[in-house]
């Protein structure tokens, strides 16, 4: 089931900034404003290189855009307290946690990047105007733009600043409206166009004129109409592909969505949108899962009730099951009207509930059915005996149902992620169960009352009539399968089963247990009781009970039962998460995935058949299942390869976790430099790692000297079962630093700001403008060309080009003039929770081993263990 809780997260974005400064600047005084609100359940926050995210989860009934409103209020407070030269104010929006990717398209084939970039875009559009759909995401390419190449050198030897180029672009690439004019009896409206209609022209704009001195952009630099540094790579099946992740609505019906995918992909490959030869590939495809396991349910609870109703034959005979069994149906029927009242959706523990309920909801028709023929054995009409009967054991069932309810009432007070996603179960057995006890004592002497005839309650069929139903129940059946009313055909077809059988052999069946069985069972359950009722035998009886009852106790308590919280089958899916050193440049960690991805397929060669995909992603989009909020996120030493399976019947008794323990063999460890883990997918509902042990400070070389030693302590225990303990926080991030001597730059009459903007427009690049072709608009971006930007002498030693303020004149100071280098490290990332500090140690649980029974050893590590004061420590994830 889709669940959700209340969450908004803020966002802002300061460039030119490490992790400590974006804590110290942003994060710490919009948190500081928005503690004080009602309703918040917990506040998680992530500063990292140049941006500040916030996430303030709230307890479930807090109203969203009550919420949402109340944090922005809260931003506007803290503004007051953020920097002045901050260029965007903080972004405030509400996250969806249901929305999630429901298939993937990948696009391959011989084709150049731009034409598979222009494929996936039309495509994105398309996707996008679906009403379930979300968003789009595509990978493996990156955004076209202009770019403005400059050349420092030329730059200084005719006086030009960065300024004079935004600045120029700026004038130049421009359309406006000069007003009406009036033209005989019509106004005419004069308009400018101004606008580039290609990036050539750039070259020939003027940037600087000067006592006749011309420079033209051409002179300092370059124009190309190229693309954004690469942030992402993707290969399905190791080739490199596109890759559309298409991401539902909240709340929307995924079978649907994924329909209407497949109809624009077919129309679009029919009319040629897209051309023949383009590969077009589907993955993690959400709605083939979906549809077998609905149908593996659908088939569960049909073939439960065939069975309850062969067992009502068995105990009740032919026309007292015929009328019991009808309360299946009709209960279900019930509850899906009221359940679709309530505005709910079908999904896993829906389906699982009505399972659990099947044997249940017949109970209350038992009982009234067999008082009602006990009344008409006694000589009263059908009419009155369904009165008398059923008004003399309604008290009993409704007190008997309201007692088998209360036992689920707690389950709907159970406060958490995972008590909202349990939250159908019991739900759904209420209503199921509520519906069961109206149709027992409604509709089941109604139809008694009309249909039941006086004689043997167990009658052999008549062929030939039995024959004729059972053929029109068939034909209704193949009726509603063409209409694609499905549930309801496979329900006609089971009731013609049931009809078979009892043509075949029940009726004859039921007929010798009522004479035979039955009365065998009832003779041996008489001596029972005869032998426990008498002398001492009730006192032994009831002791003995309660002795094996405390001993059963004792043994299962002593014990230590292996507890697990969800039961996890062989995956369909595995994801193989890497992470080299941080800030690890993007190319080189695709190379490594290279050979990762060699490796994987080596080991997956004997099982191959069983394979669906392997698709790789390299950068933006590698995110492993443990994510989650303020979490770790995809960056340029990360990757990610999921490998795809069959479903479990199409596997021939190939075991997907022994795969998965082949990879790890293979892989976590055996490459010097790279953190890897495997990962089976996780079912259930979303926990976190079964091993999360969080320390909460203040000071972060504390946590980090702590959360050091405490896994060097564990490590050192031995405790077995645990599969690598990992640290969460990114430490060794190179940088670095600049030092500005302010006395030599207040001589010059040069800024921090001037000397910072130099260095990140040189580097990073500025966005100047847009250029538009078509319905398209890609970023102008001015920056040093490559082969000055990552050159360190050329970088510290551009000249910054300024006007001075004093004597008007042209002033070029070098950077190294005023500043010197430092090589440093620092942290990729600072995490927090609730205004604290926090850093994780976490890892997965070896197959064969108990998650609970470990965390039992950890915790009695960590009650030995002496912390500072003003550092505490938290399990969490499953725990």
């Amino acid at each position: 089931p889709e669940i959700n809780f209340p969450t908004v997260m803020v966002q802002t974005v300061y460039p030119g900034n490490p992790p400590v400064d974006i804590e110290n600047l942003i994060t710490r005084p919009i948190e500081k404003e928005v503690e004080s609100l009602k309703g918040i359940k917990k506040m998680t926050s992530l500063s990292s290189q140049d941006v500040s995210g916030i996430f303030i989860e709230f307890q479930p009934n807090v109203d969203i855009n009550k919420a949402l409103q109340d944090v922005k209020d809260a931003v506007d407070k803290a503004k007051n307290d953020l920097p002045d030269d901050l260029r965007e104010d903080p972004s405030v929006t509400d996250i969806d946690l249901s929305e999630f990717p429901v298939v993937n398209i990948n696009l391959s084939g011989d084709f150049n990047v731009n034409e598979l970039k222009e494929y996936a875009e039309e495509l994105k559009d398309e996707i996008e105007t679906i009403y379930e759909v979300s968003k789009v995401n595509i990978t493996g390419i990156t955004d076209r733009e202009v770019r403005i190449n400059l050349n420092p050198f030329k730059m200084s030897a005719l006086k030009v600043s960065y300024t004079d180029v935004e600045n120029a672009v700026k004038r130049e690439n421009v359309s406006m409206s000069g007003g009406d004019i009036k033209m005989g009896k019509i106004r005419r409206t004069i308009r400018l166009v101004g606008e580039f209609k290609h990036p050539s022209e750039i070259d020939n704009i003027i940037v600087k004129s000067e006592k006749g001195n011309i420079v033209y952009m051409r002179d300092i630099g370059s124009v190309e109409f190229g693309f954004a540094d690469r942030d992402s790579y993707a290969r399905l099946n190791n080739q490199p592909v596109v890759s559309l992740q298409v991401i539902k609505k909240s709340g929307e019906n995924l079978l649907s969505t994924i329909a209407q995918v497949n109809k624009i992909l077919k129309k679009a490959q029919n009319d040629n949108t897209l051309p023949e030869k383009l590969v077009v590939t589907i993955t993690n495809d959400q709605s083939k899962t979906v549809k077998l396991q609905l149908s593996n349910l659908e088939n569960s609870i049909i073939m439960g009730m065939i069975f309850v109703i062969i067992i009502l034959f068995l105990f009740l005979g032919t026309r007292n099951s015929l009328i019991v069994g009808l309360a299946i149906p009709m209960s279900m029927f019930l509850s899906f009207l009221v359940m679709g009242l309530l505005g709910y959706n079908i999904n896993m523990i829906v389906l699982f509930a009505l399972i659990l309920a099947l044997g249940m909801l017949v109970d209350n028709a038992i009982v009234v059915t067999e008082n009602m023929f006990r009344y008409v054995q006694r000589g009263y009409s059908r009419m009155e005996a369904a009165r008398q009967a059923t008004g003399e054991v309604a008290v009993p069932i409704i007190s008997s149902t309201a007692t088998t309810l209360a036992a689920f009432v707690p389950l709907l007070f159970w406060d958490s992620t995972i008590g909202k996603f349990m939250s159908y179960l019991p739900e759904t057995l209420i209503i199921v169960l509520t519906s069961s006890l109206v149709v027992a004592l409604v509709i089941v002497p109604v139809v008694f009352n009309d249909f039941y005839k006086k004689g043997a309650n167990v009658v052999l069929p008549k062929r030939r009539k039995h024959l004729i139903a059972i053929i029109i129940l068939v034909l209704l059946a193949m009726i509603f399968f063409a209409l694609k009313v499905n549930w309801m055909g496979t329900l006609l077809l089971a009731f013609a089963f049931i009809g078979l059988l009892d043509l075949l052999f029940l009726s004859r069946l039921a007929l010798w247990f009522q004479k035979v069985g039955l009365v065998w069972l009832e003779n041996t359950y008489l001596k029972f009781v005869t032998f426990a009722l008498k002398g001492k035998n009730p006192y032994l009886l009831i002791a003995g009970t309660f002795v094996l009852m405390i001993v059963t106790m004792v043994f299962y308590f002593n014990s230590n039962p292996n507890i697990v919280f969800f039961p996890q089958p062989d995956p369909k899916l595995i994801n193989i998460v890497t992470e080299m050193p941080i800030n690890t440049d993007i190319d080189v960690t695709d190379s490594a995935m290279k050979v990762i991805e060699k490796k994987v397929f080596a080991v997956l060669k004997p099982d191959m058949k069983i394979v669906n995909s392997v698709l790789t992603t390299v950068g933006k989009g590698a995110v492993g299942e443990n994510a989650g909020f303020g979490g770790r996120t995809g960056g340029s030493n990360k990757g990610l390869i999921t490998i795809n399976f069959v479903e479990y019947e199409d596997r021939g008794g190939i075991s997907t976790r022994k795969i998965q323990h082949d990879l790890e063999k293979n892989l976590v460890g055996q490459y010097p430099g790279i953190i890897i883990s495997v990962e089976g997918q996780k079912h259930g509902p979303p926990t976190g790692k079964p091993i999360n042990l969080e320390i909460h400070g203040k000071d972060f070389r504390t946590l980090l000297f702590l959360s050091d030693t405490i896994r060097s302590v564990i490590n050192a225990a031995g405790i077995p079962g645990i599969e690598a303990l990992k640290i969460d926080l990114d430490v060794g991030k190179p940088e670095l630093l600049v030092n500005i001597n302010r006395e030599k730059a207040r001589r010059y009459g040069l800024s921090t700001s001037q000397i910072g903007d130099a260095i990140r427009t040189a580097l990073f690049g500025k966005e100047i403008s847009d250029f538009k072709q078509g319905e398209d608009e890609y970023k102008i971006r001015m920056k040093l060309a490559d082969k000055y930007r990552y050159n360190l002498e050329d970088l510290i030693n551009q000249r910054i080009t300024f006007r001075s303020q004093a004597s008007g004149k042209i002033i070029q100071v070098p950077i190294s003039a005023v500043a010197d280098f430092t090589y440093s490290s620092t942290y990729g990332a600072i995490k927090r929770i609730d205004r604290d500090r926090v850093v994780t140690i976490y890892s997965n649980v070896l197959e064969g081993y108990n998650a609970n029974n470990i965390n039992v050893e950890l915790k009695k590590i960590m009650g030995q263990f002496k912390l500072p004061a003003g550092v505490t420590y938290k399990f969490t994830g499953e725990q």
